[in-house]
């Protein structure tokens, strides 16, 4: 993208720039689509010739996460309703741990104060593993799930 901006108006947009730039921005950690399965093996075999592979999960236990390149995808059979989009505090997109990141229980509270509706609470005091939903204005609903 060329940006073009006048000699006398450069200050400006350099200022606007760096306010844009001081912006919080929530730290999700990974990020996948849960997809609710009729048949595993049949989506595990439709997504393999799309040329993702088996990265986690057990077919066992009805579920396994696909991967291709940094493309995450939960298969989950008989386990929820609805597709799901999922967010990982504290994993990259090869499930390791981040260094930094948004703890659940903030990302939870700033939703909060946000405004934003979520379903189910934290016990926010707490640490470690903890997750909870909340459902976009289309119905979808997004799941934040920390595993560390």
């Amino acid at each position: 993208m060329i940006l073009e901006i006048e000699k006398s108006n450069f200050k400006l947009a350099c200022t606007k720039v760096r306010v844009i730039n001081k912006i919080k921005i929530m730290k999700l950690g990974a990020f996948s689509v849960s997809l609710s399965v009729k048949d595993l093996s049949t989506s595990k075999q439709f997504y393999e010739n799309l040329g993702f592979q088996v990265f986690a999960g057990e077919a066992e236990k009805n579920y396994l996460i696909m991967k291709n390149e940094d493309t995450l995808i939960g298969l989950f059979q008989g386990m929820f309703p609805n597709n799901i989009l999922t967010f990982n505090p504290g994993w990259d997109q090869g499930a390791g741990n981040l260094d930094e990141f948004d703890d659940v229980r903030t990302i939870h509270k700033t939703l909060k104060e946000k405004g934003v509706e979520v379903d189910g609470g934290l016990d926010e005091p707490s640490a470690g593993p903890a997750s909870f939903t909340l459902t976009d204005p289309d119905g979808n609903v997004i799941l934040i799930d920390q595993h560390r």
